[in-house]
């Protein structure tokens, strides 16, 4: 009962009209970059992090989830409609919903995917409502060997576990980790790799890293992806075409509620998220079909069980976030980022020192979803006419918003300068396919590491073999040794067998 007392007082909090104004522009615009394909969710998430130093840190972190969850509702519209996936998640959805769109039933492949994603996503807050207070009176008993290994496998199982190679998702973090280390020692005052430059004594700014590598990364890449390709005109969205016929409504119930078990069970994992969750729920219904054949043109149940599962991939993967201070993926990171830039500690203390935070962001989930759901169906002809706005008028407002933006954090010229640098280096990554998102739980995470790992030294003398004789701490990283074992025997492999390598 305590827990329904304490989500009234988050919805207490989220029906300001300051939290719901933000709330709405949060889900508006994840939409709205969910449903033009070659932006996505870090990259708006990165240039907005300026505007939320301006804001309680509450109303910013609801707007930045709004946008983040308002990504994946919206990502199925030009999946189903041009065969172009809006985000990596929907992706998987072009496999049947662009055949149901090609055989004239384009507006029931729309209303059942948000449909699947309303509950999807709600069954997904149910899940982080009830569980992460006990999962945070858990991690209180944490010591700092304990922090250290849970972050340590929380770096490895992004690294390893994310989409490309493992070993260079490996060497990303390294190169995240020594980013994090440039600036000023805490705890001696030393400067460290600054070379120097007195802008480098804070360290590099998060938001032109964030920024560079996943807005002006992504623009230059996309410039030579995305063609002004576009909906096609003939497709009709009207209500009448959107009601699903009763083989449908059979085909829908089942595949909805097991996607969305997937998507929960892998949103909370780190280093799996939203776009592993979306595959995997797929491949677990074609598997258990009767009949698998029709699986890639057409099926309802492909459109579905993905749809559901990346909006409850996408809820639940707050849970390690809020509660351990462990972001599971890019995006989880700049959310850990722009909390640590507010002044509030991410972790297991956070439901108690930050009730309002933590139970504002939950209720505002309910809010952001209810809205979703008016914002996708009615408005379904605009976000159509939305894929119309050709692509090279776009992307110099990206930039120019990008510029704005990080010149505002500091009211200096050097972050444009580390903005381009580390756009063109994000580039030069993903060319090279190298995932950039390791790269910023490396930055993120290692100060965090340092510190936990500092203070567990300090604790047990200098005596390294604390993080292996207590039992919590033994077991994460026994995970990580098995993981990192697994990536290394992956490489090996795919030298031996090139074509099974990325």
């Amino acid at each position: 009962m305590e827990v329904f007392g304490d989500l009234l007082f988050g919805f207490q909090t989220a029906f300001s009209l300051q939290n719901l104004m933000y709330c709405f522009i949060g889900v508006f615009l994840g939409t709205f970059v969910g449903v033009l394909p070659g932006i996505g969710a870090l990259a708006t998430i990165s240039m907005l992090l300026p505007l939320t130093f301006y804001v309680p840190p509450t109303t910013a972190l609801i707007m930045l989830a709004g946008i983040y969850y308002g990504t994946q509702y919206g990502g199925s519209t030009a999946s189903i409609l041009m065969n172009l996936p809006g985000t990596p998640s929907s992706a998987v959805t072009c496999l049947d919903g662009y055949p149901m769109s090609n055989s004239g039933r384009a507006g029931v492949a729309l209303f059942v995917t948000t449909l699947a994603s309303f509950i999807g996503g709600s069954i997904g807050i149910v899940i982080l409502t009830l569980f992460s207070p006990s999962l945070a009176e858990v991690a209180l008993a944490f010591g700092p060997a304990e922090y250290f290994a849970m972050m340590l496998l929380g770096l490895v199982a992004a690294s390893t576990l994310s989409q490309g190679s493992p070993v260079k998702g490996i060497a990303m973090v390294l190169v995240g980790l020594g980013l994090g280390m440039v600036g000023t020692d805490v705890q001696t005052g030393q400067q460290r790799y600054t070379f120097g430059i007195p802008e480098l004594s804070d360290g590099f700014n998060l938001v032109a890293i964030a920024m560079g590598l996943f807005g002006v990364g992504e623009v230059i890449a996309s410039v030579n992806k995305i063609r002004d390709q576009k909906a096609d005109q003939r497709q009709k969205i009207t209500f009448r075409s959107m009601i699903p016929t009763r083989d449908d409504w059979s085909r829908f119930w089942w595949p909805m509620l097991r996607g969305t078990g997937v998507g929960s069970f892998f949103g909370a994992l780190p280093g799996t998220g939203t776009t592993i969750s979306a595959f995997m729920a797929y491949a677990v219904e074609k598997k258990i079909s009767k009949t698998p054949e029709r699986f890639g043109k057409g099926a309802v149940e492909g459109v579905v069980s993905p749809e559901a599962a990346n909006n409850a991939a996408s809820q639940t993967a707050f849970i390690p976030t809020l509660t351990l201070g462990i972001p599971g993926d890019a995006v989880m990171a700049l959310m850990l980022g722009a909390m640590i830039i507010a002044g509030v500690q991410p972790g297991p203390r956070l439901i108690t020192e930050h009730p309002e935070i933590f139970w504002g962001l939950v209720a505002s989930f309910w809010i952001g979803n209810v809205l979703l759901v008016i914002l996708n169906l009615p408005l379904i002809g605009m976000w159509v006419k939305l894929l119309q706005i050709p692509y090279r008028f776009l992307f110099p407002s990206i930039l120019m918003f990008i510029a704005i933006g990080v010149f505002s954090v500091n009211n200096n010229t050097f972050d444009i300068f580390m903005v381009l640098i580390f756009g063109v280096f994000g580039y030069f990554l993903m060319l090279l396919r190298f995932e950039p998102a390791p790269l910023l739980l490396g930055y993120i995470l290692g100060p965090l590491m340092e510190e936990h790992l500092r203070r567990a030294m300090l604790l047990s003398r200098g005596d390294p073999s604390v993080f292996v004789t207590r039992p919590i701490s033994a077991a994460f990283i026994f995970v990580t040794t098995a993981l990192l074992l697994w990536a290394i025997y992956a490489a090996i492999k795919g030298k031996i067998n090139p074509k099974i390598d990325d």
